[in-house]
């Protein structure tokens, strides 16, 4: 018996050149259509500024552990910074992509439909460090607040709070299945997590069982690390791993649910 074997012929691939220019066009974009980069910077700036020229904000508080309420709100408009970028211009995109058939389209070319969505991080990405860049240098050239005491906690900080909320931001682009369906779900994720976060009233005022909810969300987790390793203490773990399990588990959900078309 002559057995016959069958070979599918394998699609050209895309050269990996090829996601440097997609990178750059999704930047392109994102420069034609400014919202997340306004929102994502000047919101947060125009607050530090706000709160900084307050004169009640810069005096010490017995009940903050004696810093500022200027000192703790710097961590929480980075974190806010952050959450308006991966909640709003992540999805944004990649939903929009996913209504007009652009993925779909381009499952038909040599370039992968993720790559797409690789470039959307990595844009993302790059505005979120120079947002934060910038809230940290005003902070202390104009505010005279002491330069990050452990810069490298502070970095593992803000890398472990940017996983966990891509994540979120994707599992959000993975379930909406239409921009406004993705503005609702962002506007029910966000705000809730900016009241956890210490934004609308400082958490260490707060109740001891709104603290305590407040150590598992994924702004309530960030704020306080980023905060210690500012003063130059490594984070305690718990945060840290609170927020590499939201990075993880909604990651996963982003990658189950996400769909091309």
């Amino acid at each position: 018996m002559t057995t016959l074997t069958l070979t599918r012929s394998r699609a050209p691939r895309a050269p990996a050149a090829a996601f440097g220019s997609i990178v750059l066009n999704e930047a392109r974009l994102a420069w034609r259509q400014p919202a997340g980069m306004i929102a994502g910077t000047g919101i947060a700036l125009l607050l530090l500024v706000i709160f900084g020229e307050v004169p009640a904000f810069s005096q010490p508080s017995g009940q903050l552990g004696g810093y500022s309420p200027f000192d703790t709100y710097i961590p929480i408009l980075m974190c806010f910074s952050i959450a308006l970028i991966a909640f709003i211009y992540l999805p944004g995109p990649l939903v929009s992509y996913r209504e007009l058939g652009i993925l779909r389209r381009l499952s038909t070319t040599p370039v992968p439909a993720y790559w797409v969505l690789a470039a959307q991080i990595v844009v993302q990405a790059c505005l979120m460090t120079a947002t934060l860049a910038l809230l940290v240098t005003v902070s202390i050239v104009f505010f005279g607040i002491s330069a990050p005491a452990n810069p490298a906690a502070m970095v593992l900080a803000i890398a472990l709070c940017m996983a966990a909320l891509f994540a979120i931001g994707l599992a959000i682009a993975a379930l909406a299945r239409t921009a406004s369906a993705a503005r609702g779900l962002m506007a029910a994720v966000l705000y809730p997590m900016l009241f956890f976060a210490g934004l609308y009233y400082p958490v260490q005022l707060m109740g001891s069982v709104i603290q305590d909810i407040s150590h598992f969300t994924p702004l309530g987790a960030a704020v306080p690390a980023i905060g210690e390793s500012w003063v130059g203490q490594f984070p305690p773990a718990q945060p840290l791993l609170v927020l590499a399990g939201y990075a993880l588990v909604f990651g996963y959900l982003a990658k189950r649910f996400f769909r091309w078309e």
